[in-house]
């Protein structure tokens, strides 16, 4: 691991389950002295200063970034570059902003908007669950999960050091990845399954107007597979939005999947049902 930052002043804008973890664990390792807390709901900024998460708040982030060593954007993620406009002129020389989005790509545009002698790391935290809100927010979150640095070749290289140790010590292994192949990737492996989520739940949600009590009868297996579907919806749609042609493509990939399983079934072809079937478990259950 590398050697433990210190910040004197870090600023969350956006103190949710991500960024309010992320306080708490600068908090525990020692490695942040004052965490300025921005937001748009009171009573969410008033529950991260009783638990500790922030010594004060705002609701101008572009106060609160004056003097900041390092500013996490931790909002929803189609607001992260109005965010860099606004809070840009008032950044310190040497500042560091990192985000925790789960889309990279578009945010490569920060980089251009901060001012020269600050830097711009994009990061994505592999860690969550689908409870939101500060109140859900604990220091072991991101305890042996992994973090995704997506820096170009205009990154700072120092300033990755700093961001990627600030992980480090929050618990997580930090992997560097290309911005556009990390968007591909998350589009399959989480933006996909999240969408099918929500979409399996409105289905029932529909034969529940047809069948009253439909749901009542749900049991493990529909839980397990749907609870993603509790997600922030706005969290949700912004990525969609903002990771629109890879989530688009790999629901094309979904929908041949399905076409395919439909068609076995229409033709009652027992052996190439169960043989899709294997397939899928054999390697689910190497995951």
């Amino acid at each position: 691991m590398s050697s433990l930052p210190h910040f004197r002043r870090m600023v969350i804008i956006g103190v949710g389950l991500i960024g309010g973890s992320l306080a708490l664990v600068c908090r525990e390792k020692g490695i942040v002295s004052e965490v300025i807390g921005v937001g748009r709901s009171e009573k969410n900024l008033q529950d991260a200063i009783a638990l500790k998460a922030i010594d004060r708040y705002t609701f101008k982030a572009e106060d609160a970034v004056k003097g900041a060593d390092i500013i996490i954007l931790a909002a929803p993620v189609r607001s992260l570059v109005r965010l860099a406009r606004e809070i840009a002129p008032h950044l310190k020389a040497g500042a560091i902003v990192t985000d925790v989005g789960s889309v990279k790509g578009p945010l490569t545009e920060i980089e251009d908007i901060l001012p020269q002698g600050t830097y711009f790391v994009a990061g994505h935290p592999i860690a969550g669950k689908e409870k939101s809100g500060v109140t859900a927010a604990f220091s072991q979150l991101f305890q042996n999960s992994k973090c995704i640095l997506t820096p170009t070749a205009n990154t700072n290289r120092d300033a990755v050091n700093t961001v990627q140790s600030m992980w480090e010590a929050a618990g997580a292994k930090v992997l560097l990845m290309d911005p556009e192949a990390h968007d591909r990737i998350f589009a399959a492996v989480s933006h996909l399954p999240h969408v099918i989520a929500y979409a399996l739940v409105n289905t029932l949600l529909e034969l529940e107007n047809e069948s009253d009590g439909i749901i009542s009868y749900s049991a493990g297996g529909f839980r397990d597979f749907t609870r993603i579907a509790a997600s922030h919806p706005e969290m949700w749609r912004d990525i969609c939005l903002m990771n629109k042609h890879n989530i688009l493509e790999m629901l094309e990939r979904y929908e041949r999947s399905i076409a395919k399983i439909k068609l076995l079934i229409q033709s009652d072809d027992a052996d190439g049902l169960y043989n899709e079937f294997e397939r899928a478990r054999h390697v689910r259950e190497k995951l």
